[in-house]
């Protein structure tokens, strides 16, 4: 983990949005989607038949056979319009895919229309299910609309090409000792995050949402599903060491000067720092508690700094035991990841477990930065001389600047793109 185990982030609420406006539609182009979502489907992983007969994509039962009685009412849907991204300011939903796409190299023209094109669908896509008024019948809810969320980044290598007025220095981070990436896992063109209050919801969006990008002839690169553990509301989730993984994020102040772009054209834009996260579980559930808590700085049970006596409560990095040692060890997570240690600067973390193998699971992190070096500083640390670097390895990477978001009656992309 690149960072303190943070809190499950809060709802930064972003600025007034503009008077509504209806999303553009097609027929046509909503039969095109279904048509090649069929082929797709297979490709992208979306197992709808057997989340049909209630199998989750993380295993086990998605519940889809309890009986409704007793079941409590459903939850508001998420807007998709906003003049940022769904995927950020609405809360996180329990079950997310990871999706990246290259666009194959074309004229600077052709392939701006490309990326046109699918944003727009995109949009169309998102906004539409969002709204309760899906293309595909199967994301039509006896309980209104599915809750959904979403994000779209572009890639540093597509800006560069198009030459787009991204913000400057988006670029991969260096390499960090002990790192073992694989590129058929990390990089992209485009980065999209589908989010949903169930599994079978991500599914038929994530097909739906591939047939969109296959039509705008971009190419899958990867994909990975990831989820959260059941958390009730306004608590912290834990991640698979046990630890509740989430609890200072940037709040709005916070995250204008350094989340958030600065003011002007990506001012409602951000970069995302992309890493997964191989975590041996089995080799740190078998240390003593007390040397688990010393490598991360908190307390398991609660979530505490080993200085304090709630979650919340700011480590002080500075007290000692009486033989002069510190009670926050010098190689504990939360130290090396301390905003002291970084002149105050934070991160929005919305960080996913996952579980591909039983050799394979861990953590896809997700931080959200102004600046890409604000991750780099961070995580070079940690490289250094984090006590949970013998249970950590890091696989894959990605960096997308994500896009701001659509305000009624536009489409993602329309400012950067004309």
């Amino acid at each position: 983990m690149p960072t303190e185990p943070e809190n499950a982030p809060p709802e930064i609420a972003p600025p007034s949005d503009p008077p509504a406006g209806p999303p553009a539609s097609g027929p046509g182009r909503r039969r095109a989607l279904l048509a090649a979502g069929a082929v797709l489907a297979a490709g992208l992983g979306a197992t709808v038949g057997e989340l049909a007969h209630g199998k989750s994509l993380f295993g086990g039962s998605t519940g889809s056979d309890r009986t409704p009685s007793g079941a409590p009412p459903a939850e508001a849907a998420i807007p998709f319009h906003g003049v940022r991204q769904s995927g950020l300011t609405g809360p996180q939903l329990p079950a997310t895919r990871l999706l990246a796409f290259d666009l194959p190299p074309n004229s600077p023209s052709a392939e701006r229309d490309s990326l046109r094109t699918l944003l727009a669908d995109w949009t169309r896509l998102l906004s539409a299910t969002a709204a309760g008024t899906p293309p595909d019948p199967r994301l039509r809810g006896d309980d209104g609309p599915p809750r959904t969320a979403s994000l779209v980044g572009l890639g540093p290598a597509l800006a560069a090409r198009l030459a787009l007025a991204v913000p400057g220095g988006l670029a991969e981070p260096p390499a960090f000792p002990g790192d073992r990436l694989d590129p058929a896992r990390g990089g992209g063109d485009l980065l999209l995050q589908l989010s949903a209050a169930d599994p079978w919801t991500l599914a038929v969006l994530t097909e739906l949402a591939g047939a969109a990008a296959h039509s705008a002839g971009a190419v899958p690169r990867w994909s990975q599903s990831g989820f959260l553990p059941p958390t009730r509301p306004g608590a912290t989730p834990r991640n698979l060491f046990g630890f509740k993984d989430g609890t200072a994020n940037p709040d709005e102040d916070a995250a204008r000067q350094w989340v958030w772009g600065p003011p002007g054209p990506h001012e409602n834009a951000t970069v995302l720092v992309y890493r997964r996260i191989r975590m041996d579980t089995a080799a740190f559930a078998a240390l003593p508690a007390e040397r688990q808590e010393a490598a991360m700085g908190r307390r398991a049970a609660d979530g505490a700094p080993l200085t304090g006596t709630a979650e919340h409560d700011e480590p002080d990095l500075y007290a000692k035991h009486p033989d002069g040692a510190y009670v926050i060890p010098a190689t504990a997570h939360v130290r090396l990841t301390g905003p002291r240690l970084d002149g105050g600067a934070r991160m929005l973390r919305r960080g996913y477990g996952y579980d591909d193998a039983p050799d394979d699971r861990g953590l896809l992190f997700a931080a959200f930065v102004r600046d890409t070096a604000q991750f780099t500083r961070v995580q070079s640390r940690l490289a250094e001389r984090d006590a949970l670097n013998p249970f950590l390895t890091h696989t894959a990477s990605a960096v997308a600047y994500v896009l701001p978001g659509a305000p009624p009656g536009t489409v993602l992309g329309a400012q950067l793109l004309g």
